[in-house]
């Protein structure tokens, strides 16, 4: 959603390590040993048109207490090959009137929100880094560092600190306006912070729901950082695939989820942008992104059963309902119809379903684009943040499904993976027998796994265990493109008949005749000619499947 025109939301839990400046906190290699106050953030980046409005959003109104206002610049520092972001750090000197206050940040990849952060006070512009022993960067300090680090991009905002009404006293609410630039290209920053200093995660989430339901708020997950670092490189809107998921043995089921989620939300809600501009890469991924998530409360359902995850199941899957006809549509015209066409240009008929198929795919993305800019989506992406980290899953009251969620992961990513596995080999011995619908069911199947397998992946370290999970992931994926497409042929025939004939055969005349007709039996007996080869090469791969030796074993 372009930044002129909507009002975003980042949620980031920024675990942070806070001493008075300018001391700095121990730093230790092994985050788990630390003892670490959790801090949760919510982040909303408004449209500079809509910052008249926050006035009158409940929680403001009213209130006479004037708000404060000051200016800050905040200049990031890198080298030329990012060698601090690829380290997943972050280091930063803002100046707020005489004061410089260098900032390290620390991001892992298994806590997606929480971030260790160190604050100094250092007497000018320039970093200094030895002020970072102890920290995070500490591992990288060097002569070398020193000599290659430089500016590379800042942000220069007013932050405007807002009082709230009584009741929300335990939450800061900010207004950075201003912009992030890289010397070459700059973009506009409205961005408004939700802090909490005291009560619980509830209490922000509550807020966040009464300005996203008055101000057109939507979930974003890209810091002031990672959009500096975009803009910098030039990169355009680009789909977002999913990133792996660093689970360390030891770890709760119950934590083992939340990192799982939050990785399949931060997919999600990443291909906003790519899906708004039109790219079906950005749709087909945030497709992906709600299937990882969806498997992914599957593979958990033994401590997911609240009647809260019951109802944000049906909203995910209004969604997935929302987005299936675009992919479909663009499929079926990229990978059946205009090979076709290509090879048969001077048939009217062809060209007039081509017609047909392109507008009720630009129809299907254009009812995507609508859900994806609805008030619905926002407060359904927002929905999935409170639920992750302050759900009703969080805090079960029966014993049984509270002991589950404590259960080490890899005992629990071990048995799904072999239980599931056991459904695949059972039902794939008689591939060649199933009907679509059973097919499609296997296909299903098979989908779960190889994310439980992608999920799962860092628990089962060593050579062996890895050589194993990339031979069955490989078999594991062939079998499932094979599933995918039998799916595709009988999904296309359905279409091709609906939008050659229209509602009936009766239109077949009134919509282009026998050409017409002929040219959608040429794509479907197309589709229907590659079948018996699909369903070769899917028995085969679950041959080659089923030799693999299990990689959790």
């Amino acid at each position: 959603m372009p930044d002129s025109d909507c009002l975003q939301l980042e949620l980031q839990c920024d675990s942070r390590v806070k001493t008075p400046i300018p001391e700095i906190a121990p730093y230790r290699e092994d985050a788990s040993d630390m003892t670490v106050p959790k801090e949760i953030e919510i982040k909303l980046e408004l449209a500079p048109a809509s910052v008249s409005r926050l006035r009158k959003v409940p929680p403001l109104r009213g209130v006479k207490k004037p708000a404060r206002r000051e200016t800050q610049v905040s200049v990031y520092f890198d080298t030329d090959k990012h060698k601090l972001r690829r380290k997943g750090l972050m280091l930063r000197v803002r100046r707020v009137g005489d004061r410089h206050i260098q900032t390290i940040k620390a991001t892992r990849n298994s806590r997606l929100f929480e971030r260790d952060e160190w604050e100094s006070e250092i007497p000018g512009q320039t970093p200094d880094l030895d002020l970072a022993r102890g920290t995070a960067l500490e591992p990288l300090l060097s002569d070398k560092l020193h000599r290659h680090l430089h500016p590379i991009f800042e942000t220069r905002v007013q932050r405007t600190t807002y009082p709230l009404a009584n009741g929300k006293g335990g939450i800061a609410l900010t207004l950075d306006k201003g912009k992030i630039t890289t010397g070459r290209r700059s973009e506009p920053l409205c961005e408004l912070e939700l802090e909490l200093k005291r009560g619980n995660g509830a209490q922000l989430f509550d807020l966040a729901r009464q300005l996203t339901d008055a101000l057109p708020a939507q979930l974003a997950l890209r810091s002031k950082a990672e959009r500096g670092y975009e803009l910098l490189t030039d990169r355009d809107v680009a789909a977002v695939k999913g990133e792996p998921v660093d689970l360390v043995a030891g770890t709760t089921t119950r934590d083992g989820f939340k990192a799982i989620g939050r990785g399949c939300l931060r997919q999600v809600v990443g291909n906003e942008r790519a899906l708004l501009a039109g790219d079906p890469e950005g749709v087909h991924q945030m497709r992906v992104g709600l299937r990882r998530l969806r498997a992914a409360m599957s593979l958990f359902s033994r401590i997911l059963r609240d009647p809260e995850t019951a109802a944000l199941k049906d909203e995910l899957k209004w969604l997935t309902g929302e987005l299936a006809p675009a992919r479909e549509l663009e499929v079926l015209m990229t990978r059946v119809v205009a090979p076709v066409k290509r090879r048969h240009a001077r048939l009217g008929g062809l060209s007039s379903l081509s017609r047909d198929v392109a507008q009720q795919r630009d129809a299907a993305l254009a009812r995507v684009q609508d859900a994806v800019r609805s008030a619905r989506f926002r407060m359904l992406t927002l929905e999935i943040a409170a639920w992750l980290e302050d759900g009703q899953w969080t805090r079960p009251k029966e014993d049984l499904v509270r002991d589950r969620g404590e259960v080490p992961i890899e005992n629990a990513a071990a048995a799904q993976l072999r239980r599931r596995f056991r459904k695949i080999r059972k039902r794939g011995r008689r591939l060649a027998e199933l009907d679509t619908r059973r097919r499609h069911k296997l296909r299903i199947q098979a989908k779960k796994v190889r994310y439980a397998s992608e999920f799962f992946a860092s628990l089962f370290p060593g050579k062996k265990p890895s050589k194993r999970r990339k031979r069955f992931l490989a078999a594991l994926e062939r079998m499932q493109d094979y599933l995918g497409d039998l799916n595709d042929i009988a999904v296309h025939e359905d279409r091709i008949t609906a939008i050659a004939y229209g509602d009936g055969r009766n239109n077949q005349r009134r919509r282009g005749g026998r050409s017409r007709a002929f040219a959608a039996g040429l794509l479907a007996g197309r589709e229907d000619a590659r079948l018996d080869a699909i369903l070769r090469n899917a028995a085969d791969a679950y041959g080659e499947l089923t030799s693999v030796r299990p990689f959790w074993r």
